[in-house]
Formats: C-alpha cells, structure tokens, sequence
C-alpha cells in the first residue's frame, strides 16, 4: 500500500510537523497541537490504549494505519515507530485524504472531518491576513509632495 502516504509522512517529520513515539505524541495530544493520531497495524495493546486516551482527551481522531511498525518507522527515518502525531491540519488532512483513497469505509468519516477542519483554518487564516492588511493600509500616512526646491533653510 502506497498511494503516497509514506512520502508525506517523510514530508512531515521533515517539516517538524510530526512527533513520533509515545512521549511526544503524547505532550502533542495533551497540548492539543496533534491533529491526527496514527498507530501502526502491529502496535501493541498497551500503546493503543493510550493513544485512543490521548485522542479524547487531545479532541484528535485516532486511526490505526495498514501499515507495520517497521513500515511506518522507514517511512518516518526511523527502525520503527508504533504511534505518531501530525500536528498541522493541511498535511492531517492529505494524509487521512490519502488513506480514505485506499479505504474509503474504515477512513471516510474521518477524512471529511479533518477535511472540513482544514478548510475551515484556511477560511479563518485568510480573514485574518486580509484584516491585517487592511489595518497597515488605514496607518499608512498619505503621500507627501517633497519641500520645494530653492527653499532656503
């Protein structure tokens, strides 16, 4: 199974956007910066149990990938790795997108939340950016013609 999702996970611990194993996935959940909580298919009972904790008490939907311990470590630089946490909505979003592809009934659902979430941000960051040059454009002082010449001083 790859339709992409292992090079994006790449692109997220590239891009300082996942943490990886227990005790950080656990510090992103419970300062609700994870967005999506992935376990591998041959996670222990334990680490699951503790991830889907997490995901309640961070409000992140937890999914179990079709992928193993070792496949989701190589995907991520590593040996292996049970549990990881995306923390940006846009690339939570693509990558549960890209796992709906390949089973739209296990990961539908949660596709179209993340997926509503992810527009909704980009809704608001867009309002925000447009209000902000909005404010910079009313303090601007208006243009000033430059003294005139031959003016003694």
């Amino acid at each position: 199974m790859d339709n992409g999702l292992t090079g994006l996970l790449g692109l997220c611990r590239r891009a300082g956007k996942a943490e990886l194993g227990e005790e950080p996935t656990a510090a992103a959940a419970l300062g609700h910066k994870a967005r999506v909580i992935l376990l591998a298919s041959d996670a222990a009972d334990n680490t699951r149990r503790k991830a889907e904790s997490l995901g309640q008490q961070g409000n992140a939907p937890v999914l179990t990938l079709p992928l193993t311990k070792a496949e989701l470590g190589g995907a991520l630089g590593r040996a292996s790795c049970a549990v990881v946490a995306l923390t940006d909505m846009g690339l939570a979003a693509t990558a549960v997108q890209k796992l709906s592809q390949a089973d739209p009934e296990r990961y539908g659902a949660a596709a179209e939340t993340l997926g509503k979430k992810a527009a909704k941000q980009d809704r608001r960051r867009r309002e925000q950016r447009a209000k902000e040059k909005a404010r910079q454009a009313k303090s601007r002082k208006p243009w000033a013609a430059p003294p005139a010449e031959g003016r003694k001083t």
